[in-house]
């Protein structure tokens, strides 16, 4: 099934996840490209809207890419909206040779994306199952909000109506966003602490 479909084990949704039903984003550290800092997904998704890609391969990427660039293309301006992508490397000889080309991974990646894109070495085997992150080869985005709520994923090479989900839903949870900080609403003024630690 995974072979013939790309690695494809489940269709994204075309709405939101309820806010009710949806999951917490794991904490995931990492080393920001732009200064080899370590950051964690938990301080920096919180109070945003978050598109966040799970990257691991080559091809991974080009999934990622496939699902966000509209998205991204159309919010990069907005100031509530951000793109983390975070480049997952559970084996420690991956993981050694990632941080071995991180100069070569700086020319790849765009200067304006640098801060935001994480290379981790976290073991997420408690978490991959919950996340619907079973195939180690191929990309995932996640659509975080303000709380750190996931609320919409894909997964491999995405469907055309997928990649217009994802601009939709996000450009939904920008609107409300926008309407809470309007009306003086507040997320919990402190981030909630979820698993997913080494």
């Amino acid at each position: 099934m995974t072979r013939r479909h790309g690695g494809k084990t489940w269709i994204a949704p075309k709405v939101l996840i309820r806010d009710d039903k949806s999951l917490y984003l794991p904490n995931i550290s990492g080393k920001s490209l732009l200064d080899k800092s370590t950051k964690n997904t938990t301080e920096i998704c919180f109070g945003k809207i978050t598109v966040l890609a799970m990257l691991s391969t080559r091809m991974s990427e080009m999934h990622a890419q496939g699902f966000v660039e509209p998205t991204h293309n159309r919010f990069s301006s907005h100031p509530q909206y951000q793109y983390v992508q975070v480049n997952l490397q559970e084996n420690l000889l991956k993981a050694f040779l990632v941080n071995l080309f991180l100069g070569k991974l700086r020319q790849h990646i765009p200067p304006e994306l640098h801060e935001n894109y994480l290379v981790s070495t976290q073991n997420m085997e408690y978490v991959r199952e919950a996340m619907g992150m079973t195939n180690s080869k191929v990309g995932y985005v996640y659509l975080i909000d303000e709380n750190l709520r996931i609320r919409w994923a894909g997964c491999a090479d995405p469907e055309p109506e997928e990649i217009q989900a994802l601009e939709s839903c996000t450009g939904v949870l920008l609107k409300r966003l926008e309407r809470k900080a309007g009306s003086g609403q507040q997320s919990a003024s402190t981030p909630p602490v979820t698993g997913g630690g080494p």
